[in-house]
């Protein structure tokens, strides 16, 4: 909004106070002491090897890895709400090096994905030069801040140099296989030794490992190995070219970046096997230090579930179903596959049975028109549209029929789109009476309905009476009676289920297992702007992985980075990948050990969660050319310790938007990597810490459209742009909604130091709060004041006393440095500058100079704060060396303890008396006092006493009698 703020160039002539703290002076101030930090290395973290090796005192300090998420160069730079969690970090890493821990703080940018990439297709400009030029433009702005990082260590994912490795990483999941046994990763040539040896039968074949060709033993292999091409269903948006990942699609089934319509199709994709981690993911989780909400997210994402699996006999083979209440399988009444089953079409007849109903075929002639036309419709929906609770359920009858295995019972097989391929089996048994959606799938479908778990209230046991489905896991089984003296009648549900377990595994049709809904990570783009595979394919299709001598894989040069694009809404077209058409690059003949051969490339790239599955680890050791890090290194600043027992990052901070994407996968290859030995560390991140978001006004015109948020005038309550009344709406901040306001600027009108305290004073971290201009003058007079107390503005002379303090001086001093101390190190960076402000003001109010000790403790405390303003004024005071390697004061307890405390004293709950008392007064003393004092004597005005209730030494309430 307009405003006219004079607060940053001085109220007073420039010429009666020439060295006033001001704008000017802190943008000179904030210039020269960045210069002064990059020229001497000050933020240059220590490693284990060379610097530390010849100081052992330096190498006896505890350490402090601080991470920020990895930031995207953005053609639209920074605005004030990108810093807020750069601007914590780099606090609280300041005020571990002042507590005497080695600190490694940088910052990285995650440069490949599409916006680069869509830029360039608009543009024609290479993806490369807009973000190199993006990131030089974000360096400027982030120094502009005063960050402490180490830029020895800082890197972007697109040097070859850097995704090197994540290739290198890639093959390494390639090249290995989760043994189930012994709960890790092994190298798949150990899997090879096995089959060779006959110590592992080759699966499904009938032949022995040597009878195979290559072909054969890949596809074996590929059974296995961690990273995987497959033929499955995916998620391609025609109107991006590119298939997505689940958590790319929008709950409406639309892609989340350029809103287009996306659609299941069958593709040949690279994956992840990320699902043989599941349980490791979710055991690991309760020894991390995370927000219970990011937990939970995990938990409910990887949805662990135990049950069994059940084969249901059709025409000679079987449909297998995963349950979790086989307990309650005598009341199967029909079966539902997913659309996309591969054993649809297998079983579907040419003609409708006899007897079918009407409302079963949905109108078409034969089963095969009725199951085509409703794939067509189901590839329309995403997964979350899927399994929303629509009020009406769809489906189609397949034509077949399946035998329940306990009763022998003929049950109809449908297909319908709440049933999903990527859960389970993607095929269930339907017990309408005890499952809401089989519920209403049955009502709408005429389906029968039995009642196998006996209902707790007065419903009775006919389903056909009922609103909706009885469930529960706490009731007696009914109905329940078979051939072979199967029973489950009057059991309990945990009985049931391990009584019919125990049958179905006797029996050969079934067995009790675990599922879980995390599904393998899709990990193919159809991208130029990625990591490309280190992957060629022979003659035969067999996929072979390029040797380390010949990484990186460089990307080529195309003449058009786009992907073929289409109608977006027609799911019947195919990926055409960027890659593709260099010929030259994508047929190669290589010799990868056995002679020259001809071999196609991949053509597809990796994801852009690629190259941030890691980059915690180049941190560590970000020139090494040999190895993916030095080994010491990262037990140095990753590996298991106390309260850490799987290692990782001391903080990472960042937005809760990334619970199950990026922090779900990079726990994973720190899992693959660690089974290896490559690292020390299981986990990525120790500890997490979601920084809320800054938010802003969004002015919106009668047309709905937002206006700038800077020409909007307030007049009578009401807002106005252009002399046209205009809504508020507190919301995000962006360039397309106009209300953006830049670090710049803030920093050109106030300085950087002023922008840091602003943001850090907002309110508490992990809290979404407004972005208020006109407030940020506040912070600017606290350092206006800070300055004054130190510095005349007049002569530009320090003005501090050698004298002692008073008492009253010491105690304020010594209660701030331990408040303070004790918020930065719990990131309440808003009630430190709370307590930083109130000693500031008591020593304003004080009058006269400040004791030299009290300035440079409260400059001290200021530091990681304000650092510039900091740094000069500790160089006024006479002293050498940065702030940033001082050490924080510490206080005396003898100060931060009262002397007295002011006690209230409350008659039936209203104040009559306040008290200055001990702080260890005891409780019967405490009500001594406060029962002789004569304010409480006349309030009581003789009445008697029926109740002293004591709270020593703050509070005594007095209940008359």
């Amino acid at each position: 909004m307009s405003e006219t703020n004079s607060a940053a160039t001085a109220a007073t002539p420039a010429e009666a106070a020439p060295h006033r703290y001001t704008a000017a002076m802190a943008a000179d101030i904030e210039a020269r002491w960045q210069d002064f930090w990059d020229a001497e290395g000050t933020y240059a973290a220590p490693n284990t090897k060379g610097d530390l090796a010849g100081d052992p005192e330096l190498a006896a300090r505890p350490k402090k890895f601080i991470m920020d998420m990895f930031p995207y160069p953005s053609g639209a730079g920074l605005h004030v709400g990108h810093p807020l969690g750069y601007i914590a970090t780099d606090v609280y890493a300041r005020f571990q090096r002042m507590t005497g821990h080695n600190v490694l703080h940088t910052l990285g940018f995650d440069a490949f994905g599409l916006p680069a990439e869509q830029y360039a297709v608009q543009t024609g400009t290479h993806p490369r030069v807009s973000t190199e030029a993006n990131i030089e433009n974000m360096k400027a702005q982030l120094r502009r801040l005063g960050l402490g990082h180490d830029k020895r260590r800082s890197f972007a994912t697109i040097d070859p140099d850097y995704y090197k490795w994540t290739q290198w990483i890639f093959l390494q999941i390639f090249n290995s296989w989760y043994d189930d046994e012994a709960r890790r990763a092994r190298p798949i040539s150990e899997l090879i030794a096995q089959f060779g040896s006959g110590e592992r039968a080759v699966p499904g074949q009938t032949r022995g490992w040597h009878e195979l060709n290559h072909a054969e033993r890949a596809d074996v292999l590929g059974e296995f190995r961690l990273a995987y091409a497959s033929d499955a269903p995916v998620n391609w948006c025609p109107g991006l070219g590119t298939v997505l990942a689940n958590e790319e699609v929008t709950a409406d089934g639309r892609s989340e970046r350029g809103n287009y319509p996306v659609f299941k199709a069958k593709l040949r994709q690279w994956n992840m096997r990320i699902t043989a981690y599941a349980d490791r993911l979710l055991e690991d989780l309760e020894e991390l230090d995370w927000p219970e909400a990011i937990k939970l997210q995990q938990r409910n994402w990887i949805g662990r579930s135990e049950g069994a699996r059940v084969d249901f006999p059709i025409d000679g083979e079987h449909i297998t179903v995963f349950t979790t209440r086989p307990d309650t399988l005598f009341g199967a009444t029909y079966m539902v596959l997913a659309p996309e089953h591969p054993l649809v079409e297998k079983f579907t007849p040419a003609a409708w049975p006899e007897g079918t109903h009407e409302v079963w075929t949905g109108g078409h002639a034969t089963p095969a028109e009725a199951v085509a036309a409703y794939r067509a419709q189901a590839a329309s929906k995403s997964d979350v549209e899927r399994q929303a609770e629509a009020k009406d359920k769809t489906g189609v009858f397949t034509g077949a029929f399946a035998t329940n295995p306990v009763n022998g019972e003929k049950v109809p097989v449908f297909i319908a789109d709440y049933v999903l391929m990527g859960y389970g089996t993607g095929a269930i048994m339907a017990v309408p009476a005890h499952d809401s959606r089989d519920f209403a799938f049955a009502r709408a479908f005429e389906l029968p309905m039995r009642c196998v778990v006996e209902p707790s209230d007065d419903r009775g046991t006919d389903p056909s009476t009922w609103d909706d489905a009885f469930v529960s896991y706490d009731a007696r089984i009914v109905n329940s009676s078979g051939a072979d003296d199967l029973t489950l009648d009057g059991l309990g549900v945990v009985e049931a289920k391990a009584r019919i377990t125990e049958w179905l595994e006797r029996k050969g049709i079934g067995e009790g297992t675990v599922n879980f809904r995390l599904r393998d990570w899709l990990f193919s783009r159809q991208r130029y702007w990625g990591e490309p595979f280190p992957i060629v394919y022979d003659e035969d299709g067999v996929a072979h992985a390029l040797p380390e001598s010949m990484l990186p894989l460089e990307l080529p040069e195309v003449e058009d980075y786009s992907p073929r694009t289409f109608d977006p809404d027609d799911a019947d077209t195919q990926p055409e990948t960027p890659l593709s058409r260099n010929e030259e690059w994508v047929d190669v003949t290589l010799d990868l050990g056995d002679g020259p051969k001809k071999y196609r490339r991949e053509t597809n790239t990796m994801p852009n969660w690629a190259g941030s599955c890691w980059y915690e680890l180049r941190y560590l050791d970000p020139h090494n050319s040999e190895q993916l890090v030095d080994p010491e290194i990262e037990r140095y600043w990753m590996g298991p310790r106390q309260g850490m027992p799987h290692g990782g990052v001391d903080l990472y901070v960042g937005g809760a938007e990334h619970a199950v994407l990026h922090l779900l996968y990079a726990r994973f290859w720190s899992k693959v990597l660690y089974d290896l030995g490559h690292v020390s560390s299981a986990e990525p991140f120790h500890k997490l810490f979601n920084q809320g978001m800054i938010q802003a006004y969004v002015y919106r015109d009668s047309r709905g459209i937002a206006v700038p948020a800077a020409e909007v005038e307030e007049r009578d309550g009401a807002y106005y742009y252009q002399g046209e009344k205009v809504s508020r709406l507190l919301g995000k901040m962006g360039k397309s909604l106009k209300n953006a306001v830049t670090p710049d600027e803030i920093c050109a009108e106030y300085g950087a130091d002023t922008l840091r305290l602003y943001e850090m004073a907002m309110g508490p971290l992990d809290v979404s709060r407004p972005w208020d201009t006109r407030a940020v003058v506040g912070q600017f007079r606290l350092l206006q004041r800070l300055w004054r107390n130190i510095v005349d503005e007049t002569t530009g002379e320090v003005t501090v006393s050698d004298a002692e303090p008073d008492e009253e001086t010491l105690r304020a001093l010594h209660k701030a440095i331990d408040g303070v101390r004790g918020d930065l190190e719990g990131m309440r960076f808003n009630t430190a500058i709370a307590k930083v402000t109130e000693l500031n003001n008591h020593l304003t109010k004080a009058g006269g100079a400040v004791p030299r000790s009290v300035a440079e403790s409260l400059v001290l405390m200021v530091a990681p704060l304000a650092p510039h303003i900091a740094e000069e004024l500790w160089r006024k005071l006479g002293r050498s060396g940065s702030v940033v390697h001082q050490d924080f004061p510490v206080a005396d307890p003898a100060y931060v303890v009262d002397e007295s405390v002011t006690c209230v004293v409350q008659i039936k709950g209203k104040v009559k008396a306040r008290l200055e008392v001990p702080p260890t007064i005891s409780e019967e003393e405490l009500e001594k006092v406060a029962l002789a004092d004569e304010k409480v004597v006349a309030a009581l005005g003789g009445a008697g006493i029926r109740k002293v209730i004591v709270r020593a030494p703050k509070l005594v309430n007095i209940v008359p009698a």
